[in-house]
């Protein structure tokens, strides 16, 4: 009876290489349900049989399940995501059929916050233009101490003060503008993050916080 080479990718990673030279259509093969060796191997963290599939025999590392989910969906560990986004060059933006990226579906879940707190750090640094129409996360905005990054290294930084210290408070309008900016859906596109270049000059320039500013957030 012939080796299941879905399940030799599982336990025994090592026996299906020898296979899969013997017959390489076997790489991207895919059951019923669309499983492959390549979302396999990211799930059970089999690193060299993951790079071997998609460098050596040339399968697709962004291939699709019957849920549209692609390995990246199913990896348990910041090394196995590591080698498909770092090495391996897999698509962060890349929406299942539910329409969430492997960073939210994992999120969500909440069994690997490690891995899900990786993806987001990589997410982040994309460019706008490249996100297609995803929202990176966005941390809260709130009066906990507060960081909120702007183009071309520029950072705007907001905290609590402690009252013995003789320390001009954070303009509370300029919070609130911050955090109205920030809660926006567009926050992260070019035109989100222009609005807060002119807010934080007119914050240094001594200028009034107007709403010319910042646009009501629309419902």
């Amino acid at each position: 009876m012939a080796a299941n080479p879905f399940l030799l990718a599982a336990d025994n990673p090592a026996a299906l290489l020898p296979l899969l030279h013997e017959n390489p259509a076997l790489a991207s093969a895919q059951d019923d349900h669309g499983y492959s060796l390549v979302h396999a191997a990211a799930s059970y963290n089999h690193l060299d049989l993951l790079r071997a599939l998609i460098t050596e025999f040339n399968v697709d590392v962004d291939l699709r399940d019957e849920d549209e989910e692609t390995a990246l969906f199913v990896v348990e560990t910041v090394e196995a995501a590591k080698l498909l986004v770092e090495e391996l060059a897999a698509d962060l933006t890349a929406t299942g059929i539910e329409g969430r990226t492997a960073r939210e579906k994992i999120a969500e879940e909440g069994d690997f916050p490690e891995v899900a707190e990786y993806l987001q750090s990589k997410e982040a640094s994309l460019p706008s233009d490249t996100l297609n129409g995803i929202r990176p996360a966005v941390p809260a905005v709130s009066g906990s101490d507060v960081a909120t990054a702007l183009p071309n290294g520029l950072q705007v930084s907001m905290g609590t003060i402690d009252p013995s210290e003789e320390e001009p408070e954070v303009d509370p309008v300029l919070r609130r503008r911050i955090e109205e900016l920030a809660e926006r859906e567009d926050f992260h596109t070019e035109a989100g993050q222009a609005e807060l270049r002119r807010l934080v000059e007119d914050a240094i320039g001594g200028g009034e916080y107007t709403d010319r500013n910042v646009r009501t957030r629309q419902e």
